[in-house]
């Protein structure tokens, strides 16, 4: 597997990051076999692992912790807060200092590690100073708790707030950005991917297969829903003439993957990995056959006519379905936008 510079913070990583939000109760709620799953993604050479305090309310980062117990060096470990961890408490969750210094050692615990190399925000708040959230990361970084921080689903804009801030105030800067991305959702191409290669930014993607979109799970005719319960319902709503679109579009791709000599999911993955704005596209198997179909797309280089075939499929910058992007939701609700 061929490592690639995390941005400028002179860290390798591989173009898959394994994402551990099917481990646990959410997804795989075997944890030998997640053991046996994260185990045999870094024998294959993925060097990367993220995961979130939210996802099976913390199970996700013990079973990480506990698969890393004595490979700990051998990776590169990204987690992240901010998601309600208390439905009943408005404090636990955000980016305030307050929940920051408390739940990054909720985390540390979990992961039974010293450290976290990559500590990020899941979403950015509408009603927090991102200096607060930057303060308190920075402080974590200082102590030797945190190595690096990122942010989570930000706009454009708000990548570049956070980035002047930071230069202002002195404060540790985000060096990765970790945004939606797959054939279905290319709405980053237009700005957020651009903002984080000018701020010589990392960035993670997540959902390749766009919620599993892309895996050939969802086809024509097909009834099937999410495949885990963490995913919208709407989302899986065929009925929707977004989601019709969708239908089309995965159609289309099909018959170009097999053309190409590839699974979709091959297909999939390859174009994430091979725009150059992308340093690691996070995979999330939920069990050891999804992971095996993923692993071979580390190596696809996809040609001219292939790219320009699925540009024709779905266009540069969109998202077939909106509803798809992962940012923008508090800027478009009505109550934002109507006076």
């Amino acid at each position: 597997m061929q490592y690639r510079p995390l941005g400028r913070t002179g860290v390798q990583v591989s173009p898959l990051c394994l994402g551990a939000m099917m481990f646990g109760p959410w997804g795989n709620e075997d944890e030998a076999d997640s053991i046996r799953i994260i185990h045999r993604a870094l024998d294959a050479g993925i060097n990367f692992v993220d995961t979130a305090d939210v996802y099976s309310a913390g199970v996700s980062e013990e079973i990480v912790g506990k698969a890393l117990k004595d490979r700990r060096e051998d990776v590169f470990l990204a987690t992240k807060f901010f998601m309600p961890m208390d439905q009943d408490d408005p404090n636990q969750r955000g980016g305030s200092r307050r929940w920051i210094i408390r739940e990054v050692e909720n985390s540390l615990r979990r992961l039974g590690t010293d450290h976290i190399d990559l500590y990020q925000v899941h979403r950015p708040s509408p009603d927090t100073d991102v200096a607060e959230t930057l303060g308190a990361l920075s402080d974590l970084v200082h102590q030797g708790k945190v190595r690096y921080i990122g942010s989570s689903s930000y706009s454009g804009s708000q990548i570049v707030e956070a980035q002047w801030v930071s230069r202002e105030r002195n404060l540790e800067r985000f060096v990765t950005e970790q945004p939606p991305y797959s054939i279905l959702v290319r709405g980053i191409e237009e700005d957020v991917l651009p903002t984080v290669r000018r701020h010589g930014m990392g960035t993670l993607t997540y959902s390749p297969l766009s919620g599993g979109w892309l895996s050939g799970r969802y086809r024509k005719h097909a009834t099937e829903g999410p495949a885990s319960a963490a995913r919208p319902q709407a989302r899986f709503d065929m009925s929707t003439p977004a989601n019709q679109r969708k239908l089309d579009a995965v159609e289309q791709l099909a018959v170009l993957a097999e053309k190409a000599g590839l699974t979709l999911i091959e297909l999939a993955v390859a174009f994430v990995v091979n725009h150059p704005g992308v340093t690691s596209a996070i995979i999330g198997p939920r069990t050891m056959e999804q992971l095996e179909a993923f692993l071979p797309a580390a190596d696809v280089t996809l040609p001219a006519d292939v790219l320009d075939a699925i540009d024709e499929i779905v266009a540069p910058g969109v998202t077939v379905n909106p509803v798809d992007n992962s940012y923008g939701d508090f800027e478009l609700r009505a109550d934002q936008r109507r006076r």
